[in-house]
């Protein structure tokens, strides 16, 4: 392991405080009764406090010392005198361990008495300290001079893969956590004020049900089988409607096998909720009287702001079938056509189509091109057709049709929800249509028949309403956030490249690939201007490290950027 000079001042000073008899990682309890922001609401001169957290700011002054300590609440300065922290004539403490031994993102813990500098602030006198955990890698904190800010921790990769230093430099990003948690408290009280129960399901499933999606696969050696990362919980939560309970939710977290994007993690949670004797009609009331009440839980507004957008989750919303949508936007009525007339209009709308869509995916794929980036303010499509829809109950007025709707919000589906199919046979014909449609190449039908829950609709199922909402996506737009990522503590990341020190010949011939990714392996070796022995030691170390590979090919070699 490179240790950079920072590292290795801070492991030396590290043994230092071990000479002294410090322990800089001490096992013992710590009696903290204060916070910053306690401090700052309750505060009383002269008031005997200890509280703790990292040193965020440190200006020696010879004999008297300010710093920032930073909490989990926020920051307080600290005075450090050394006559207070070392009334005798010992004065190592101050001198030695505090000037010269501890670091800024060391946490120490105080006990002080307060008072208000002459210029206003509120302050903790340090009257005693102890190290409570030595740092020895420097934090990325950001500088400021003159009201300006440099060397900001701003990096998205950065960040993400080191939210442990991002939420320790950026005390904005901790506050979107914050209102995430809210999101989930909000909705949990919500839902158990209605009288519904929450519950847990499966996450390894022997069937990846619920949903059209590429699973994560792993075998359980002791039953020899295949299991399944659960997709969704939609299965399971209705068979719990089909044993008795009247209303049952669950926060699941649901794993897809699929892309990244800034929308799109393999790991994101879902809230899904099932409630017997409902329809979609008493669903949107739920839905919207729910997203009204969780807005101003976590903002303390029902407005939110997102990009150029400015949102209003108070209820009721517009609401407006897929069939108007579509009409109003595109001219096309999709009602009575044939899965060749949608075929040739979605062609005339520039719309991709081929062979493996049928009438559902080729509706689907018209609304989401021409309709859905049309609604910003929240909006329910309703009545979708039976083939987007295999577990939803099949419309009461249009048999063409299903009982469902989608919320959106500035493009987006947020909420998804049915009128739950609890007729079994009709349940069984269309997971058999599915199949076919898979078997055509439909990589969005489902693919395999859960016979279990099909044996458990035999039993009855009540008439049920079902909602989904993706937890993510709705925080996102609660807090203003256009990338998932910003959203989660830890998103899913490609694995870090460990950083390669490349010799001089190994470094001309990266500069010039860098601009073409692939060359001749004959005009590459040209422009580098390397002799033949430095051209054979480039080109090889760049291959030992992994940068580069050479493929012979008819028309001859050349390198690759991997």
């Amino acid at each position: 392991m490179q240790l950079s000079e920072q590292e290795l001042v801070r492991r030396e000073k590290l043994e230092k405080l071990r000479a002294l008899g410090i322990n800089p990682y001490p096992a013992d309890l710590y009696p903290v009764n204060h916070t910053s922001k306690q401090i700052k609401s309750d505060y009383e001169e002269g008031k005997q406090v200890i509280i703790a957290g990292r040193l965020m700011a440190i200006n020696v002054q010879g004999k008297a010392s300010f710093a920032q300590l930073q909490d989990s609440e926020g920051r307080i300065q600290v005075y450090f005198n050394r006559d207070e922290i070392c009334p005798g004539e010992d004065k190592t403490m101050y001198n030695d361990v505090f000037k010269k031994l501890i670091d800024l993102g060391d946490f120490v813990g105080i006990e002080g008495e307060l008072f208000t500098t002459k210029v206003g602030e509120k302050t903790v006198m340090v009257k005693e300290f102890k190290l409570l955990s030595k740092a020895l890698k420097p934090l990325p904190i950001p500088k400021q001079k003159d009201g300006k800010t440099y060397d900001a921790f701003t990096d998205p990769e950065q960040r993400y893969r080191q939210r442990y230093a991002d939420l320790a430099v950026n005390p904005h990003v901790k506050d979107v956590f914050i209102k995430r948690t809210k999101l989930f408290n909000a909705m949990r009280q919500f839902f158990n004020d209605a009288g519904y129960f929450e519950v847990e399901t499966p996450v390894l499933q022997p069937i990846a049900g619920g949903a059209a999606a590429r699973p994560f696969v792993t075998h359980h050696n002791s039953l020899d089988i295949p299991l399944y990362m659960r997709i969704a919980n939609e299965l399971y939560l209705k068979r719990l409607i089909v044993g008795g309970f009247e209303g049952v939710y669950e926060f699941s977290k649901n794993f897809r096998n699929e892309g990244m994007d800034r929308t799109h993690n393999p790991e994101f949670t879902a809230m899904e909720i099932y409630v017997a004797y409902k329809d979609y009609n008493w669903m949107m009331d739920f839905c919207e009287k729910l997203l009204e009440y969780c807005a101003i839980a976590v903002n303390g507004t029902t407005e939110a702001t997102f990009g150029e957008h400015n949102i209003d989750f108070k209820a009721p919303y517009k609401r407006i079938t897929m069939r108007d949508s579509i009409l109003e936007f595109t001219g096309f009525d999709i009602y009575d056509k044939s899965e060749d007339e949608i075929k040739t209009a979605a062609k005339s709308m520039n719309i991709e189509v081929d062979d493996t869509m049928g009438k559902g995916k080729l509706i689907d794929e018209i609304f989401g091109e021409k309709c859905e980036g049309n609604y910003i303010q929240p909006t329910f499509i309703t009545d979708y057709p039976k083939e987007m829809s295999p577990l939803c109950k099949e419309h009461r007025e249009n048999p063409e049709l299903t009982e469902r709707f989608e919320l959106m919000v500035c493009g987006k589906e947020i909420a998804n929800a049915y009128s739950e199919l609890n007729d079994p046979i009709d349940q069984r014909e269309r997971f058999e249509h599915q199949l076919e449609l898979a078997k055509k190449g439909d990589d969005e039908a489902t693919g395999t028949i859960d016979y279990d829950f099909l044996r458990a609709l035999e039993y009855g199922m009540p008439p049920t309403s079902g909602m989904g909402i993706g937890m993510d996506r709705l925080i996102m737009f609660l807090t203003n956030n256009q990338s998932i990522q910003e959203v989660l503590f830890f998103p899913q990341m490609r694995p870090e490249k460990k950083k390669v020190d490349l010799s001089d010949n190994e470094k001309a011939i990266f500069e010039i690939l860098k601009s073409q990714k692939r060359m001749d392996l004959n005009e590459l070796k040209s422009q580098s201007g390397l002799s033949n022995k430095g051209w054979d030691k480039g080109i090889k170390g760049l291959g030992k490290h992994g940068l580069t590979k050479v493929e012979k090919t008819e028309e001859g070699l050349f390198v690759e950027m991997v």
